[in-house]
């Protein structure tokens, strides 16, 4: 077992392991260790605490002190000097004429070095800087290209989905981030979707990956052939959070889109073995192709009967007005289908009569002989206001009196109007 503390240096740095050197350090506390840069100043992050030796790289540095007020005031001297030697940097790059944006700048502990943080697209020739910054600073100088990610982490700022960047908040290091995990998860594939502020695939992208390949393995694929409980089909969509696929059948039992879960599926291949069972149900040998029979298809529900209707006196108010009013619409529409009907026999009989008429004038001394498919006249008579009608002379409007259906004796042709 190895006893190690764990220093950070920056709010948004990787934590480094030291040896204690038998100093109880307490988290929180700011100490003065020894690394190949010489000495620093740095935040302890962990206290002391037991590893296995595997767990660390020998041999470890070790802790020199815990920090005194006169490390802290030095420390902060060293910080009010790093915006000034950044104005002075970005105006000689501008003076040279440099493709290179700088990130940021570091004093060390003892002043004797600066540390210049850089990002380009390409190789710069910075020699003829580096010599100009050395002379005003009286120091050491170091130019470090860094990444995108990198100036991210060190400038901050807010993600897309309203936070911190996690490369600033928590993010000690980067892990490889590949579109593979885009896809798998089931992104849109679109770089500006899934990139982040620094121009990158989004470093969450590697968070749920783990969870993802695991559910990626008990899930069939789109446009596998598979055995359900309602028949052999093709699987159209996957939903891998909800355990669950959408699949097509096959049968043609049913054309609509089912849903079954994981364990309910049966993955029998992909297109080629949709083909081949295909083509064995239209020439009938499914089972010598190795297919099982697809179960027969459910019946459908019987459709629910209707209740009967309320009772007049069951329905309320409105409802019985209405029936009421409907009726009597009935009533008049009847009554005028019959008095159509009426009106057109009537018209048959006015025809009749005159026929039976004329035939009298033509043989005075015959019976009129009843004409062929003629109707029996109606017992009872109508009153029609005013003289004439189709009767004589003596009859009083009545087409259908007696004294109307005898022609007069001094007439030649009957009278008709």
């Amino acid at each position: 077992m190895t006893e190690i503390v764990g220093i950070r240096f920056n709010s948004r740095g990787k934590v480094y392991y030291f040896d204690p050197a038998g100093i109880k350090v307490i988290k929180g506390e700011h100490v003065i260790v020894e690394t190949a840069k010489g000495l620093e100043y740095g935040e302890c992050i962990r206290s002391n605490h037991m590893v296995e030796d595997d767990g660390v790289i020998a041999p470890l540095r070790p802790v020199i002190r815990v920090a005194t007020s006169e490390d802290k005031k030095s420390y902060q001297a060293g910080k009010s000097k790093e915006s000034e030697a950044f104005d002075y940097c970005v105006k000689k790059i501008a003076d040279f004429n440099l493709e290179m944006k700088l990130v940021s700048v570091e004093y060390g502990f003892e002043g004797n070095k600066i540390l210049f943080f850089f990002t380009s697209e390409g190789r710069v020739d910075f020699r003829e800087l580096v010599k100009d910054l050395a002379s005003q600073f009286r120091a050491r100088i170091e130019l470090r290209q860094i990444g995108v990610r990198d100036e991210a982490k060190m400038l901050g700022g807010l993600g897309v989905c309203g936070k911190v960047f996690c490369c600033s908040q928590f993010l000690t290091e980067f892990h490889p981030v590949s579109i593979k995990m885009a896809k798998t998860q089931g992104l849109s594939l679109n770089p500006t979707k899934i990139s982040g502020t620094c121009g990158r695939l989004m470093c969450c992208l590697k968070y749920e990956e783990a969870a993802y390949e695991d559910l990626v393995k008990k899930a069939p694929k789109n446009d596998a052939f598979v055995d359900t409980p309602s028949g052999k089909g093709t699987v159209i969509n996957v939903n891998l959070l909800r355990g669950n696929v959408k699949v097509r059948l096959e049968d043609g039992f049913d054309t609509t889109l089912k849903t079954f879960n994981f364990d309910e599926l049966d993955v029998l291949g992909g297109k080629g073995r949709r083909a081949e069972y295909i083509q064995a149900r239209n020439e009938g040998r499914l089972e010598e192709a190795g297919f099982k029979p697809s179960p027969p298809p459910t019946e459908q529900q019987p459709q629910q009967v209707k209740p009967a209707r309320l009772a007049q006196s069951e329905k309320p108010p409105h409802r019985q007005n209405n029936i009421r009013n409907d009726n009597k619409q009935n009533a008049q529409a009847a009554s005028g289908e019959q008095g159509s009907k009426h009106k057109k026999t009537h018209g048959q009989s006015h025809a009749e009569h005159a026929a039976r008429e004329l035939e009298k004038s033509l043989n005075p001394g015959n019976k009129p002989q009843p004409m062929e498919g003629a109707h029996k006249k109606p017992n009872s008579k109508r009153r029609r206001g005013g003289k004439g009608g189709y009767g004589g002379q003596g009859s009083k409007g009545g087409h259908g009196g007696n004294k109307g259906n005898q022609a007069s004796p001094n007439s030649s042709k009957p009278k008709t109007e």
